[in-house]
């Protein structure tokens, strides 16, 4: 088992412990479309979710992956536009704990390394409440139109959702 310490802007002297091996021994609720490292790659959130961290995360995830330089740029995303709420509209919902004070992709990140925790079954249900979105996808779009939906499909894809398919 390894250990991580993680000391950014946003989190001093924090360790985890990962227990699974990176992207094996999911919950079996949790069957996500895509990898941490594709998201990226694809385009999300702006290319702004995990500056400042980076170097927690394998460097391979971020070869590829569509990064702004200063602030949140829609364009990098799959869809080219913005489909997230700032941080602290997720703050004031009560949404983000404190072992991941970024979000859900920060659980996904870490999750997805190996990390397990007491939070993992209140963010797959959270992931798997997303997925209404998918239906409204499929009920109101012609498959693989991307022109429909766009923000609901860019809001998929933050969520692991491979809405590129629908």
């Amino acid at each position: 088992m390894k250990k991580i310490t993680v000391n950014d802007s946003f989190q001093t002297n924090y360790s985890y412990t990962l227990a699974a091996p990176m992207g094996e021994q999911f919950d079996p609720d949790f069957l996500p479309d895509l990898t941490p490292k594709q998201m990226l790659e694809l385009g999300v959130f702006g290319g702004m979710y995990l500056n400042g961290c980076i170097e927690e995360f394998p460097s391979d995830w971020f070869k590829s992956a569509k990064l702004a330089a200063l602030r949140k740029d829609p364009s990098l995303n799959f869809f080219e536009i913005d489909a997230s709420q700032p941080l602290s509209e997720w703050q004031k919902k009560g949404w983000i704990h404190e072992q991941d004070p970024r979000g859900w992709f920060q659980w996904y990140c870490r999750y997805y390394m190996g990390r397990r925790t007491d939070d993992d079954s209140r963010q797959i249900r959270r992931w798997r409440a997303f997925r209404r979105h998918a239906g409204a996808v499929r009920k109101n779009c012609q498959p693989y139109d991307h022109d429909c939906r766009r923000k609901q499909r860019q809001a998929l894809l933050h969520w692991a959702y491979d809405s590129r398919a629908m």
